[in-house]
């Protein structure tokens, strides 16, 4: 499975590189061949394809690119005369397209704030936006140092190194948390992302929450410390990483394939928590539903002490309007939507590195999705 999804990614960066956009069109054929007359099929019984048809345009994060990828090749043999298009520009891309009334739903790794709230009233028409978490999953410290292939580090000190503070892998600092490794003076190259981005908003919500003496910047999706270097991207500063000697960023757990190492992080746990699905789930079952209404906006613990929880954690919204979603596309959107919630749509989750959602929060989903209008 692991050796599927690094083919399955180098796949689909190449045809990033050539598009710049991820364009899937759904078959009007099953796996084997034989017509599905646009009804529910046996590929999944939580797709419903009745009154879905035409094209269905989204764009926004691209942390669940892969999510989406194993989503749509699930829909796309179930469903006839549907095409969908996500395009994985970054969270805060996907949100002005869908404000400005381009795209049916946007996706993205932080929840919108009041004034996009307000702002969706345009594009609503008299309804507003609503968040609807569908995909969570660690956010990985990923690093390149040879000769160390265990590395942990704790709140501080990834504040530090990320504040341009710590310079050096050889920082006492950093050998005080491995005292085991060898540890080079090799320069640390600290890669953030160039673009606006709901993990980049994420990880310095963990920063914030975690070390705030250290990271005295406000949490936000454009990365604001001076020093570093930038990449456009989950998979630009993945490569980064991969081909820098000393580098060092953070992405979701399903770009740091093909080798790329992964920090163990501190807590106040007694050991080291890996970035796993499994420990990240840990960690998203603390959070809270914050959001007024409809809107299932959630508050992220970063700061668990549980054995096993893993604390820099993302949580992906589907974003749409409550009421007067485009009438071309609404009941596509919620076919695609409804599926992607149900028990059959989370379950693929976690063979793709992401952590499905807690019941209680997917049933809220569910309930919001099927009364979408």
């Amino acid at each position: 499975m692991k050796l599927q999804r690094m083919n399955r990614r180098a796949l689909t960066l190449g045809a990033l590189a050539v598009s710049g956009a991820l364009a899937l069109t759904a078959c009007g054929s099953d796996d084997d061949g034989s017509s599905n007359g646009g009804k529910k099929t046996n590929a999944n019984s939580n797709i419903d394809c009745d009154n879905a048809k035409g094209q269905l345009m989204a764009s926004g994060s691209s942390a669940q690119k892969g999510a989406i990828d194993a989503w749509v090749k699930q829909y796309r043999a179930a469903c006839k005369d549907v095409q969908l298009q996500y395009k994985p520009d970054g969270s805060g891309a996907g949100i002005t397209s869908f404000l400005q009334g381009q795209t049916a739903f946007a996706g993205s790794d932080s929840a919108l704030k009041p004034e996009e709230i307000a702002e969706s009233k345009k594009v609503c028409k008299g309804s507003q936006a609503i968040d609807l978490p569908m995909v969570g999953g660690p956010i990985a410290i990923a690093y390149n140092v040879p000769g160390v292939d265990s590395l942990t580090l704790d709140a501080k000190t990834v504040a530090d190194i990320f504040n341009d503070k710590i310079k050096t892998w050889d920082d006492k600092a950093i050998k005080k948390l491995n005292p085991d490794a060898k540890l080079p003076g090799t320069k640390i190259q600290a890669f953030h992302r160039s673009d606006e981005s709901g993990t980049t908003d994420n990880f310095t919500k963990y920063l914030k929450g975690a070390a705030p003496s250290a990271w005295p910047h406000e949490p936000a999706k454009v990365w604001a410390a001076k020093g570093g270097q930038s990449a456009s991207g989950s998979s630009g500063v993945a490569q980064q990483v991969k081909q820098t000697e000393g580098a060092i960023s953070y992405m979701e757990l399903s770009y740091a394939t093909e080798g790329i190492k992964t920090v163990d992080i501190k807590t106040g746990a007694k050991e080291p928590v890996k970035a796993t699905v499994d420990n990240a789930s840990k960690a998203i079952s603390e959070a809270k539903v914050v959001g007024k209404g409809k809107d299932l906006a959630m508050e992220l613990n970063y700061k668990p002490t549980a054995e096993g929880a893993y604390p820099i954690i993302l949580v992906t919204y589907e974003i749409v309007c409550e009421k007067n979603n485009k009438k071309d596309t609404l009941e596509t959107t919620k076919s695609f939507l409804n599926y992607i919630a149900s028990e059959d749509g989370q379950s693929v989750l976690k063979d793709e590195a992401y952590a499905p959602m807690p019941t209680e929060i997917i049933t809220k989903v569910r309930e919001t999705v099927k009364g979408l209008s």
